[in-house]
Formats: C-alpha cells, sequence, structure tokens
C-alpha cells in the first residue's frame, strides 16, 4: 500500500484537492466529507489520510506517510533529522505565504534588524529581561536571528493568533506567516525592512524510505504531471 497524506483544513486542503480533481482522480471516502481516511477511485493500492499539515512533515520523516503535501515552511521549521528524510518532488504555485519579523507600529526607531539588536540590549542593560519573541516558527526565527547578530531574545511559543501577543503583554515583538501582510497591518504591525526570514509555497514531498516501494514513481507522475 502507498499512503498519501492531504492536509485536513483550511485553503491548503481546498487547493491540494483541486490537483486530485485536475488530474480526473476521485477521492472517496466511506463516512463522508469530515472522514478522515480515504481512497482514489480505481486505485487499490493507495490509503489516503487527512491530517494536519504539521503533522504531514513529522509523518513523512518517520516513513508513516509515504507521499504528502504541505508546506514548504512546516518543512524547514521541522527538526534537522526530519528534514533529511522528505524528498520536495514538486512547488506549486499556491499556499505562497512569507515568514517574517513584525514589530509594533510605535515603534518608530526601529527599521531593521540592526535597530532590533540595539533595542534587544537596551532591554537586556535596562530592563534586566531579553526581548521576548511570540512565534510558532522556534528554529526558524531562532536560526534567522542568530545569523545576523540578534541574540539577545527570548521564545515565546505562540498557541494562536499571534499577532496580538504584543498588545497582551505576552510579548515584545513576532514572527509570523503571511501572504499579504493585510492581517498584521491591521493588528498595528509592520514588517522589519530586512525581516523576511523564509518564502513558502505547497509543496509535493516523499519519505525517502519509500522511494523504492514499487510503483511508488507512478503514482508521483499521476499525481505531479
Amino acid at each position: 500500500m502507498i499512503n498519501i497524506g492531504i492536509p485536513s483544513k483550511g485553503r491548503l486542503r481546498k487547493d491540494v484537492l483541486k490537483v486530485f480533481s485536475k488530474k480526473k482522480l476521485k477521492l472517496l471516502s466511506e463516512r463522508g466529507e469530515r472522514d478522515l481516511f480515504g481512497y482514489i477511485k480505481g486505485f487499490k493500492n493507495i490509503n489516503v489520510t487527512y491530517l494536519h499539515a504539521r503533522e504531514i512533515v513529522e509523518r513523512l520523516g518517520d516513513g508513516s506517510l509515504d507521499i504528502g503535501f504541505s508546506g514548504y515552511d512546516l518543512l524547514k521549521e521541522s527538526e534537522i533529522n526530519i528534514q533529511k528524510q522528505i524528498l520536495v518532488k514538486k512547488k506549486y504555485n499556491f499556499g505562497n505565504a512569507t515568514l517574517v519579523i513584525a514589530i509594533p507600529d510605535d515603534w518608530i526607531d526601529v527599521q531593521t534588524l540592526a535597530d532590533l539588536e540595539e533595542i534587544a540590549f537596551e532591554f537586556k542593560d535596562k530592563k534586566k529581561s531579553r526581548l521576548r519573541v511570540a512565534t510558532k516558527y522556534p528554529n526558524l526565527t531562532r536560526e534567522f536571528l542568530f545569523q545576523r547578530g540578534v541574540t539577545q531574545f527570548k521564545l515565546v511559543k505562540s498557541l494562536g493568533a499571534t499577532e496580538i501577543y504584543p498588545f497582551t503583554g505576552s510579548s515584545e515583538i513576532i514572527t509570523d506567516i503571511t501572504s499579504t501582510g493585510e492581517t498584521l497591518r491591521a493588528n498595528n504591525l509592520r514588517i522589519l525592512k530586512d525581516g523576511e526570514i523564509l518564502k513558502s509555497q505547497a509543496c509535493l514531498m516523499i519519505s525517502k524510505k519509500s522511494v523504492k516501494i514499487k510503483g511508488i514513481k507512478k503514482v508521483i507522475n499521476l499525481i505531479s504531471k
């Protein structure tokens, strides 16, 4: 059996389902739309599982999924040992978004990462605390800031709407994924001029553990071409 993971909700799910529809591949489930398991009509050797996009990356990494659709940002956020087990077979022109550093509008003097580094040291010296960064992407955020000389910060795990964290006393700044920047602007946040961390898009991925499975290339070609 070949196991395929498809995002279980949101815009990404809708766009991935369109990929199958355009290829005239009919996805079916025994218990209707809310069923988390399915199959492709006419292909008895393929199982479909609907999962959170982050979990798809995890399952590709451990080999319990053979093929999966997820975001490039979620792949790069995953642990290195997971990334090493996954191949990106195709990048799509949907699910486009950018992971950015955003700060409150009233931080008038902060425009670049160099300014942010200065503020971070001020926090350490004057307030005896570290600049707090709320994020759902701790690995990418940490790596990006360290590489650019910003070291005096503390990551705060975001569990919901990251944009509100600076205004509820939970953090000073954030990193977040955005498509147009409208949500950030609506919440009185702006992106640093050099605060682009990663460009992302939807990808078709395969587990390296599955490369030699009989029929896997045929299924990938069926979906991707």
